[in-house]
């Protein structure tokens, strides 16, 4: 069973080591080199009365973290959020996915959030399967919009309605 924990200011450190090694290593950010702490913590809202980040822990050990986002800077997109869930390379595969999905719908619709996105690698098809499978819609296809490791690749969106 999974724990989550709202993050705070003094997890941005562990938080931003599991950012990193997605960017560095995989083709799930299109990020092209790490990014800092300042910028990292423009990205994820600590304390924010909507949209929330949390640390995911199994038996009391850090896995990684996961959050709602705002979609876009107007309040006519209030409702609507984005998902992002980072979990260490040694949790990954593990089924933990559809749990920590299903727990960021619930704080959603504690928060009136109505409509969920996720914006995911052409890449990823394990997250596109993941999403799919728990009744998102493909929404979008931006096809060869982003360029990482010498290949070109797409940017595949989900939504849910809750």
């Amino acid at each position: 069973m999974l724990q989550y924990v709202e993050a705070s200011e003094q997890d941005l450190d562990r938080m931003l080591d599991v950012y990193n090694h997605y960017i560095e290593n995989t083709s799930i950010l299109f990020n092209d080199r790490p990014v800092s702490l300042e910028e990292f913590s423009t990205r994820v809202y600590i304390k924010h009365n909507i949209y929330k980040t949390f640390l995911i822990q199994q038996d009391n050990e850090f896995c990684g973290f996961c959050f709602l986002t705002r979609f876009r800077k107007k309040r006519a997109y209030d409702k609507t959020a984005e998902v992002g869930i980072y979990l260490r390379p040694e949790f990954t595969r593990k089924g933990l996915g559809q749990e920590i999905v299903t727990f960021l719908e619930a704080i959603a619709r504690k928060q009136g959030i109505e409509v969920i996105l996720a914006s995911i690698s052409g890449e990823n098809v394990v997250s596109q399967s993941l999403f799919r499978k728990l009744g998102y819609e493909q929404c979008a296809h931006y096809k060869r919009v982003a360029e990482k490791f010498g290949r070109k690749m797409d940017l595949v969106d989900f939504q849910k309605i809750l």
